[in-house]
């Protein structure tokens, strides 16, 4: 009869932080099994060391390579593939011999354990059974007497292993961060957070309840005493509190949603909603955004863009972090203009002001479509509020004159009905009935529609401020697909 497998966490260095249930294992396994580097001292062993008996098989599994520096053909992975081959080779013996075998790992074993390389290999032979441990970022948190995430806040744990802009962009989207795997890697992850925006919230945690323990700000660690057994933390930042708004440290940032949901957000505007101390924005885009404590939220009617602008720039001028929202890209037809406007004035020149982007609604439905803005296009708003309707009528007949695809946003509304005929009837004066027009509304979200239809039968009453249009040029194609979808394309290339 074959022996049981353990994967046994060990908590995060103190003896005493292991489980009773990762005691009991320990002490009735036959063989006890660890890695360790190649200088044979073992952190788990010693971590585990008053619980062993003295007629323990132990098992010591020293890895061949700690560094990507190697002379294996197969390179550092296949060094540690072969490695992990015969380990496993060796615990499967005792394992056939009836005894049972417990690998000791730091932490918890699945949480960037080396158990996992055992697990993966021989669980699915043999009866196996995990104990949980207590994870080095949770006992970092204790230690720093703070907690990671409260209510509705969302934790990220990364390896600092990751690029360093990879690394950047998820510190900026999250609310509360670990990062591990500090050691040589520390340089890049204290770079990743400062152009992230979150040094200053930073804390580091070296060798959490072992020997030598220390915490300290990040910013303040010299980054040639970094060891491995170390980690960042970015704490709640409900718990941490918002700081005090301090004249002259206050910005505006306009930020852009994208067309619907959180899926369209990138990870920069995420930070800078999840940062600011204030939200000011046309209500239904405020509403897209999650409600975080501390966080104050002004909501307005979609025509009082200056007005928007300029309490926006009073807040920050108060030392307020202020995200002005917008839907999709703010700088098409969106608040990014208004907000620049008023900031232009003699009295608002010294606030700060960015301008993040988003994923617009032309982008969007295009990609809904197909690829109808696959070479030169145009984007106009059929909106007569801020200009002429001569100025809309002489500009679309120039754009369908050159044969561009055009993005159409604004067509129409409940008191503005009969531009979107208009436009049709001018475009067809250079455009054949049957150029395919890509009618998306609300995409992205629940009431999603996209369609294609011959310009000569777009139908206004089926337009609202909802929607979107993409006319094609004399190059677009409609084909539909195997599956009965029709999909939209216009070639990269124009005929001589």
């Amino acid at each position: 009869m074959s022996g049981k497998l353990y994967g046994v966490g060990l908590g995060p260095g103190d003896p005493s932080l292991l489980t009773v249930r990762a005691v009991e294992v320990i002490g009735e396994a036959d063989v006890i099994a660890y890695h360790s580097a190649r200088h044979g001292r073992s952190i788990a062993r010693g971590i585990a060391e008053r619980y062993l008996r003295e007629d323990h098989v132990e098992e010591l599994l020293v890895y061949p390579v700690t560094t990507e520096t190697t002379d294996h053909p197969g390179g550092y992975r296949g060094a540690l593939e072969e490695f992990y081959e015969e380990a496993a080779a060796r615990l499967a013996a005792h394992l056939d011999a009836g005894r049972t075998v417990a690998v000791l790992a730091e932490g918890d074993p699945f949480f960037y354990g080396s158990y996992q390389h055992m697990h993966k290999r021989l669980a699915h032979r043999y009866e196996t059974e995990v104990v949980p441990g207590v994870t080095s970022f949770a006992a970092a948190s204790a230690r720093l007497g703070r907690p990671l995430v409260e209510g509705e806040e969302v934790l990220t744990v990364l390896p600092g292993t990751l690029p360093e802009e990879e690394l950047a962009a998820r510190l900026a989207a999250t609310d509360s961060a670990v990062v591990m795997k500090l050691g040589r890697t520390f340089p890049k992850v204290r770079r990743a957070l400062e152009s992230s925006g979150r040094l200053d919230e930073a804390r580091y945690v070296e060798r959490a309840t072992m020997d030598g323990e220390r915490t300290a700000a990040l910013a303040d660690v010299d980054a040639a005493g970094v060891p491995y057994f170390s980690v960042a933390v970015l704490p709640s930042r409900v718990a941490s509190g918002r700081p005090e708004p301090v004249a002259g440290r206050g910005e505006v940032v306009v930020v852009g949603t994208g067309p619907a949901g959180p899926l369209w957000l990138t990870p920069e505007s995420r930070g800078a909603l999840a940062a600011a101390d204030d939200l000011v924005g046309y209500a239904t885009y405020i509403d897209r955004v999650p409600e975080r404590p501390g966080q104050s939220r002004h909501a307005s009617d979609n025509r009082v863009e200056s007005e928007r602008a300029e309490f926006a720039l009073q807040l920050a001028a108060r030392g307020r972090r202020v995200a002005v929202v917008s839907g999709g890209d703010p700088g098409v037809f969106a608040m990014a203009t208004a907000v620049l406007e008023v900031a232009s004035r003699k009295e608002y020149a010294d606030v700060p002001v960015r301008v993040l982007p988003g994923v617009t609604a032309a982008n969007a439905a295009a990609a809904r479509a197909g690829a109808p803005l696959g070479h030169d296009y145009a984007v106009f708003s059929l909106s007569d509020r801020l200009k002429p309707w001569e100025v809309v009528a002489r500009r679309l007949r120039a754009a369908a004159g050159a044969d561009l695809v055009l993005a159409l946003y604004n067509p129409g509304s409940g008191s503005r009905t009969w531009q979107v005929g208009a436009a049709r009837d001018v475009l067809l004066e250079h455009r054949a009935p049957g150029t395919p027009v890509v009618v998306a509304r609300d995409v992205g979200g629940a009431g999603e529609r996209v369609r294609i239809v011959r310009l000569a039968d777009l139908d206004p009453a089926e337009v609202d401020m909802r929607t979107i249009l993409l006319v094609g040029s004399s190059r677009t194609r409609v084909v539909r697909r195997g599956d009965g979808e029709e999909i939209v394309w216009t070639p990269r290339r124009y005929p001589a």
